[in-house]
């Protein structure tokens, strides 16, 4: 459910705060065993916790039709409208499917996204809905035909609260890792519409992306002197502690994946962390860090330390 991309920047931010927190706070909690782990675990923790947010606003859309149906029926004095809201999208199968699911009833359980949802925020997303000639089609149509069923699902959910200044607010308020993450959040939410049952929101990152998180993170700790003394003869006339701290971290992780992970082509290491620092760092950075990571690359290949594993033919 989390990309190779998604983990670099995560990794890239756990080491940056390592890197830029105040002394007092390294001499604390930061400077515990297993703390820069941690660390990292919260940042998977916080993009499980911005999914969970992101699925639980889309059911709570389509079970809003039986509150609103509730609630209309309890006026003083109902009208014959009032006394008969469809209430169809509350039972639309792909949401039962998921409602049902004993993953995504534990995650609801455990991380309580309610607690999260703005007031009103479902009932206004919800009466947007009622308003469109897809949704008024749907709730005429008294059959439950499963295409239509998820079909009515993924117009909610793209053209509905993507689209939404309700949803943009909602999770800029809440969650810190919206822009890092939103692209990837709209990627699981389609896989989630198309295939519900496959998802496991106990594992939003499957054990080998993990390993390679932990294995980035911890090399670059480990090995901060030898990185250092690869990188510092190529800085040429800059000092090392007048770049840019995030360059530098984005160059020790692609020298890294150089040296440390045979399955990662080392022109995908390259163009990878250009992309990453021409987004999060200064305006030149994506060109400071191709001319320094090419520069490595040159000199560990003619030292033969970089040995890749060659997929062609296989």
């Amino acid at each position: 459910m989390i990309s190779r991309r998604n983990i670099r920047v995560k990794v890239m931010q756990t080491l940056y705060t390592l890197e830029t927190q105040s002394e007092d706070v390294m001499n604390g909690n930061l400077s515990k065993p297993g703390a820069p782990l941690r660390l990292l675990n919260a940042h998977f923790d916080d993009s499980n916790k911005l999914f969970l947010f992101l699925v639980h606003s889309l059911v709570e859309i389509c079970r809003y039709a039986e509150t609103d149906s509730r609630q209309r029926a309890s006026k003083y004095l109902p009208s014959a409208e009032d006394l008969n809201v469809n209430t169809k999208l509350a039972g639309n199968e792909w949401i039962w499917r998921l409602i049902e699911s004993p993953s995504y009833q534990k995650a609801v359980a455990e991380l309580k996204p309610d607690l999260l949802l703005p007031a009103d925020f479902i009932k206004k997303l919800y009466y947007e809905l009622t308003d469109k000639a897809i949704y008024k089609e749907y709730i005429q149509t008294p059959s439950r035909d499963p295409k239509k069923e998820k079909e009515i699902i993924h117009y909610i959910f793209a053209e509905i609260m993507l689209p939404s200044s309700l949803l943009e607010t909602a999770v800029e308020d809440q969650f810190n890792n919206w822009f890092d993450d939103g692209d990837m959040m709209i990627t699981n939410m389609q896989k989630l519409i198309q295939k519900p049952h496959q998802v496991n929101f106990q594992q939003f990152i499957d054990p080998e992306k993990l390993q390679y998180a932990k294995s980035l993170l911890k090399s670059v700790i480990d090995k901060e002197d030898y990185l250092m003394d690869l990188i510092k003869p190529k800085l040429k006339n800059w000092e090392a502690d007048r770049i840019a701290v995030l360059d530098l971290i984005i160059i020790k992780m692609g020298v890294v994946e150089f040296l440390y992970f045979d399955t990662i082509p080392t022109n995908v290491t390259i163009n990878e962390y250009i992309d990453l620092a021409k987004e999060y760092s200064t305006p030149s950075s994506g060109q400071f860090t191709n001319g320094i990571l090419d520069n490595i690359k040159k000199d560990l290949l003619a030292k033969n330390l970089i040995n890749k594993v060659d997929f062609k033919g296989k």
